[in-house]
C-alpha cells in the first residue's frame, strides 16, 4: 500500500496540474450541495464547463451492498437520483429480485485494482462504504476483520482522495468504550473500544478526518446506533436481538434473547438510519462543524422492547440466555447518544419512537409471514 499511495500520489499531481483553473468550478458545485467533481484532463475541463447543469445527480458506489442497510440506501438513492445512478456492489451473488432492480457489479474492497476500475469506469462521484464485519462475527475471526475493516478501509480513502469523491464511511456506537460516558455519550470524548469492530471504527473516523484535513477529501460519518429492519436478518451484531424479536414473535411466539433485560442501548428505525445518510450527504459543506456526528431516535432496554411488542402480541413468550461476549460488548457501548450537533447543524429529526417501531415491524413482518403461508 505505500508504493500504491506514492503512486497515486505522483499521479494526481500530473493529472491535476492542467486543470487547476477549474477549481473555482468544483467549489460553486459544492456550495449548492451537489457532488463534488475533480477534473482530471484539460479534455475533461472543457467536456464538464459545457455539459454540467443543475440537473445533474451524483453517481453512486455503495459497497458491502448486500448488508442490512446497502439494498434500503440504494432503494432511497435511485427514487431520489435515477435508477441507473446508483451501482450495488459485493462479493456475494445478489438474490434476483436486488438484481433486477437496478446496477449491481461485483467488488472486492480487498482489491484496490479492481476497485479503483470500478471507480473510474463508472464515473462514480459518491462512495458509500458499508463493507464491514459487524462486532460478534468480528471477535470470531479478528484476522480477517482487521483486513476488511481496517486493509479496506485504507484503499477507499486512497480510491476517493484521489478521484474527489464525496466518501460516507458508517461508524458505530462500538466506537466508543466502558472508559465513555454512557449517558449520555458526545460527539468527542474519550475513544477506548474493546472489540476489533469499535477499533478499526474509531480508525475510519480519525483516518477520515485526516484525509480532509490533509488531502481535502470530502469525509461524511454517521455514527450509528442499533439499527432496526424488517426485510434483512441479523447480521451478527450484539444489538441483532431487536430485530430478531420480531421475527420470532410472528413465527413461533417464543424468544430467547441473549442480552440481559436491563441492557440499554440507543436504537433506530432503518427508515430514520437511512434519510440521516442521504440528508448528511447533501449537507452543504459549510454546515457540518464536524465529519464524525452521533444520530439517535430512541434508547430502550430488551425488557421494555418486549413489553411493548406484548403489547400486541400477549401471548409472546421471552426468556433470556444470556451470551457472555455480546453482553460484555453491549456493557461497554453508551446507553444513550447526545446528538444535538447533527440537529444543529444539518437538521437532524427522528421520525421512529418505540411504538411506531413496534407497530411498523410486526406489520411488515406480518405481511410476509402471512404471504408466505399463502403461498
Amino acid at each position: 500500500m505505500p508504493v500504491v499511495r506514492v503512486l497515486s500520489k505522483v499521479a494526481k499531481q500530473a493529472l491535476l496540474a492542467p486543470a487547476c483553473g477549474c477549481q473555482p468550478l468544483t467549489v460553486a458545485i459544492r456550495n449548492i450541495s451537489f457532488s463534488p467533481r475533480q477534473v482530471t484532463s484539460g479534455s475533461d475541463a472543457s467536456f464538464h464547463s459545457v455539459s454540467f447543469s443543475e440537473t445533474d445527480h451524483p453517481k453512486v458506489l455503495i459497497t458491502g451492498g448486500l448488508g442490512q442497510l446497502g439494498v434500503g440506501l440504494a432503494k432511497l438513492l435511485r427514487k431520489r437520483f435515477g435508477k441507473n445512478n446508483v451501482i450495488l456492489s459485493d462479493i456475494r451473488k445478489p438474490p434476483s429480485n436486488v438484481f433486477h432492480s437496478g446496477p449491481f457489479i461485483y467488488s472486492d474492497i480487498l482489491d484496490y485494482k479492481n476497485l479503483r476500475e470500478i471507480v473510474v469506469n463508472n464515473r462514480i462521484t459518491w462512495l458509500v462504504h458499508y463493507s464491514a464485519l459487524l462486532s460478534a462475527v468480528g471477535e470470531a475471526n479478528v484476522p480477517l476483520a482487521r483486513a476488511v475493516n481496517i486493509t479496506g478501509l485504507h484503499n477507499i480513502l486512497d480510491i476517493a482522495a484521489e478521484h474527489g469523491l464525496r466518501l460516507f464511511v458508517p461508524s458505530t456506537i462500538g466506537a466508543f468504550g466502558p472508559t465513555s460516558p454512557r449517558n449520555p455519550t458526545p460527539d468527542l470524548c474519550v475513544q477506548r473500544p474493546r472489540t476489533i469492530y469499535g477499533v478499526s471504527k474509531v480508525h475510519a473516523e480519525l483516518m477520515g478526518e485526516y484525509y480532509h484535513h490533509r488531502y481535502g477529501l470530502d469525509f461524511r460519518c454517521l455514527r450509528y446506533p442499533g439499527i432496526i429492519s424488517a426485510d434483512s436478518q441479523p447480521g451478527g451484531g450484539t444489538t441483532d436481538y431487536a430485530v430478531q424479536i420480531f421475527h420470532d414473535a410472528i413465527k413461533t411466539g417464543k424468544f430467547e434473547c441473549n442480552l440481559k433485560p436491563d441492557t440499554r442501548l440507543p436504537m433506530m428505525y432503518i427508515d430514520d438510519c437511512l434519510r440521516a445518510t442521504l440528508e448528511v450527504m447533501e449537507a452543504p459543506a459549510e454546515s457540518l462543524s464536524m465529519r464524525t456526528y452521533n444520530i439517535n431516535a430512541m434508547s430502550f432496554t430488551p425488557e421494555e422492547l418486549a413489553n411493548e411488542v406484548q403489547k400486541q402480541l400477549p401471548d409472546l413468550q421471552v426468556t433470556y440466555e444470556i451470551d457472555s461476549v455480546r453482553q460484555a460488548i453491549a456493557d461497554s457501548w453508551p446507553m444513550n447518544f447526545d446528538d444535538s450537533n447533527a440537529r444543529n447543524d444539518w437538521g437532524w429529526k427522528h421520525d421512529y419512537d418505540l411504538p411506531e417501531l413496534v407497530q411498523t415491524m410486526l406489520n411488515f413482518i406480518g405481511s410476509d409471514s402471512r404471504i408466505a403461508q399463502a403461498n
